[in-house]
């Protein structure tokens, strides 16, 4: 009886810690992420928060994720980055506004609505907040 509860518990657990749900991609959007990166065969796809399909990959041990509507309509590509990596404007506005604030993540992103931006995440008082930059510093969000 204890053997059977622990079991339960250990497979709720183990479900419970997968934030996004494993889906398989409608083929409209596996042909416009194959057009995208012909190079790439094996990508894992998730359905995210959005209910958009995300492809998570790797170029040349670079990660990737894609994220396409149902109908094979692309949204964005983010590339994570190193903070060093940040153009130099970028780096004085957080310099400037943002310097007591801890980065947590940083993101290189081409959008098909908002065009490339970085997108940096910052630890607010136990929160993320993430901030959106252009190349030459300009806060977009």
């Amino acid at each position: 009886m204890i053997f059977k509860r622990l079991i339960l518990l250990a497979v709720i657990v183990i479900m419970s810690c997968n934030t996004s749900v494993k889906a398989q991609a409608p083929e409209a959007v596996k042909k416009t992420f194959k057009k995208m990166y012909p190079g790439e065969n094996d990508p894992d796809w998730h359905k995210d928060d959005h209910g958009y399909y995300e492809a998570n990959f790797k170029i040349d041990g670079i990660k990737y994720r894609a994220d396409y509507n149902a109908d094979g309509t692309w949204v964005e590509t983010e590339t994570s980055i190193d903070e060093d990596d940040l153009p130099k404007a970028i780096k004085k506005v957080i310099e400037d506004k943002f310097k007591d604030e801890k980065i947590t993540e940083v993101e290189k992103v081409e959008s098909a609505t908002k065009g490339s931006f970085y997108d940096v995440e910052f630890k607010q008082k136990g929160k993320n907040k993430d901030v959106m930059f252009r190349a030459d510093g300009t806060i977009i969000n």
